[in-house]
């Protein structure tokens, strides 16, 4: 378990020593955790439930022609796996460059809000370690979508369409957020849900429909249970209430107030979805983690006094300390989690 802890002091270490950093300088002590929390993810050896199913989506990809693996499932996951396996390469760079693409979203959603640290080490127990190094495909996807909300809390709803249209390439439940932009829209409201709504059919047709019927099947009519899916929604629920509740002392802009309402409200409706289908809605929900990177790092600011921020901040620690114990100890496939092993080491 040693090596989860250490992902999870490293932003905590940064948050207690950060205080009158230069941006210059945290700009470098993010690269050097982008690039650490990167190789972590990469280098790690039979780690993650999936792991020997990722195994054999590389093994079959190496033997397809390049058009095939194009016009496939998930293409822009299993076009890595196509390049990787032509030069000689194993899982362990498929991994490194979906960990990248995770972290690269990580860090710059982090770094737009007000305690980058604070918000990294959210981001820890359950978006790096267990998606990260679990859900191979989808953590390409959530660090895009990242890259995304950061373009439309600037306003940018082409960039983050963009994004989120890129990251369906790597899992195709990705499209499903495509709404959120002309939902958060802050100006010319009907042309945007306009647009938005023909873009979001559009990917959907090449992204969703043609295997629609298959995932509704796996997923409702087959009833699997994702054990833990109504914890991980409520740990969404959680920031989200907090939002509706102290939003309005968050000092928070007009594109971002809009935003995270709409990504609370999606967040406390997968509540009563976990009953239909706990998996589907549980993969759902992963979308849905960045919310608390956002509330929790700016959950120190509803107070003024120094003394108080510092409370709130340590209690949030605190409380995502405990998040990771409990998963790494008690949850029920944790075990294909622990041991950490590097192959390096092996």
């Amino acid at each position: 378990m040693i090596p989860y802890w250490f992902l999870f002091f490293l932003p905590a270490l940064g948050l207690v020593l950060s205080n009158g950093d230069s941006a210059r300088r945290q700009r470098h002590l993010f690269a050097f955790l982008w690039l650490v929390f990167s190789l972590v993810i990469g280098l790690r050896y039979q780690v993650g439930g999936d792991w020997f199913s990722y195994i054999k989506h590389l093994n079959v990809r190496t033997e397809m022609d390049f058009l095939d693996v194009l016009a496939g499932s998930d293409p822009g996951y299993y076009l890595i796996n196509w390049f990787v396996a032509q030069f000689g390469g194993g899982i362990y760079w498929i991994n490194t460059i979906c960990g990248m693409i995770l972290m690269a979203g990580v860090v710059r959603f982090a770094r737009q809000t007000p305690l980058p640290f604070l918000a990294l080490l959210v981001a820890v127990p359950y978006m790096i370690i267990v998606v990260g190094m679990g859900y191979t495909r989808q953590s390409a996807a959530l660090g895009l979508l990242l890259l995304g909300l950061v373009s439309l809390g600037n306003h940018n709803m082409r960039g983050f369409m963009f994004w989120i249209i890129l990251g369906s390439a790597f899992h195709k439940s990705a499209v499903l957020m495509l709404p959120v932009a002309a939902l958060a829209s802050t100006s010319n409201r009907l042309w945007s849900l306009f647009w938005g709504g023909v873009i979001s059919l559009v990917a959907a047709y090449f992204f969703v429909f043609d295997s629609a019927d298959r995932l509704w099947a796996n997923y409702v009519e087959a009833e699997y249970h994702s054990q833990g899916g109504l914890i991980r929604v409520i740990m969404n629920a959680v920031p989200a209430a907090l939002f509706f509740l102290l939003s309005r002392r968050m000092h928070l802009s007009e594109a971002e107030q809009k935003l995270w309402f709409w990504m609370s409200v999606l967040s406390l409706a997968c509540i009563p979805l976990v009953g239909l289908s706990s998996t589907a809605t549980d993969r759902v929900a992963l979308y849905l983690i960045p919310i608390q990177m956002f509330v929790f790092s700016h959950l120190p600011f509803i107070v003024k006094e120094p003394r108080w921020r510092a409370a709130i901040a340590l209690a949030v620690v605190c409380y995502y300390a405990l998040v990771q114990f409990v998963w790494l100890v008690f949850a029920t496939h944790s075990h294909f989690w622990v041991p950490y092993q590097v192959f390096l080491l092996l």
